[in-house]
């Protein structure tokens, strides 16, 4: 075989190679804008890009406490996609924004979380807890220190969980202190998250086919289930596939489907479990998006 098609043979194994991954295990979930690792049930998707913040400067020579990073946005070229964690019925719920490029992206992310939820996700219950009044101060060695948030003494929990899981997506910030604190990160609110998290597609998302849903589960037998309704309500697609770990533990989840229509229209994305007593679709969550023609 001469040397071309030695090249081409080696190419060939190597674009194979790629498409292959394992599931995670015994996860909470990667940072929702980072890409998930894939499992055998469908490929990999790009995660949404972000400019992390920087790590802040040291103080002056001979100071104990690091000089805290300027809250001031500097504008950059492009744009920048944050992941805002909601609430809905008591549990945590993500979705996304993409907003002008900026290196402050953590001031970002907490002004888009003050600002609430689109009149799409309030439609569907989302809601925000966290008011205008949090910041930032300083970030040093991977923890956010905050002023704030303020708020109603009973929400406290669900707000102070917000902060910490939109916060934690950068690569900068790994733990969160809150009014002086001890610091805490995505396990200190783990038990917040519903038993399916939908982390794609978003409420209000025009989607193609076929279409990655992805997110995070902790159910039977690992086993989540995807059908997608078309504007009448009539189921046109359906999947399933398993997430890195369940039932007693939370894994990433990848499931592809695929639909046939004729025109765009609204559509639901429904992620289920279902039941081992009766077959019923159990912990259903469900994202109103907009499907585009294909099939």
């Amino acid at each position: 075989m001469n040397r071309r098609g030695v090249a081409g043979v080696v190419l060939v194994a190597v674009l194979l190679g790629g498409g292959c991954g394992s599931p995670r295990s015994g996860a909470l979930g990667p940072a929702p804008s980072a890409a998930t690792a894939p499992v055998s049930v469908a490929p990999s998707s790009a995660a949404a890009s972000q400019r992390p913040e920087p790590t802040p400067p040291a103080g002056p020579p001979g100071s104990s406490t690091p000089t805290p990073s300027s809250p001031t946005s500097t504008p950059a070229r492009g744009s920048v996609t944050v992941e805002l964690w909601f609430v809905r019925a008591g549990h945590l719920v993500p979705t996304r924004r993409s907003r002008p490029a900026t290196v402050a992206t953590s001031r970002l992310a907490l002004t888009e979380l003050a600002r609430g939820p689109s009149a799409a996700e309030a439609a569907v219950g989302l809601r925000t807890l966290v008011a205008a009044d949090v910041e930032v101060t300083r970030i040093t060695d991977g923890t956010a220190t905050l002023r704030g948030p303020s708020g109603d003494p009973a929400t406290r929990r669900l707000r102070e969980a917000q902060v910490v899981w939109t916060l934690t997506q950068f690569p900068t910030v790994r733990r969160v202190r809150l009014d002086g604190a001890a610091p805490v990160d995505r396990a200190d609110y783990a038990d917040l998250l519903p038993p399916i998290v939908v982390t794609g597609p978003v409420v209000g998302e025009r989607v193609t086919t076929p279409l990655v849903v992805t997110g995070t589960a902790d159910v039977f037998e690992a086993t989540v289930s995807v059908r997608v309704l078309d504007s009448a309500g009539r189921e046109v697609a359906t999947g399933f596939g398993t997430a890195g770990c369940g039932s007693g533990c939370r894994g990433g989840y990848r499931v592809l489907v695929g639909w046939r229509t004729t025109r765009e229209q609204k559509g639901t994305i429904e992620v289920y479990e279902v039941s081992a007593q009766d077959g019923s679709r159990i912990n259903t969550t469900t994202v109103p998006v907009v499907l585009a023609p294909g099939g």
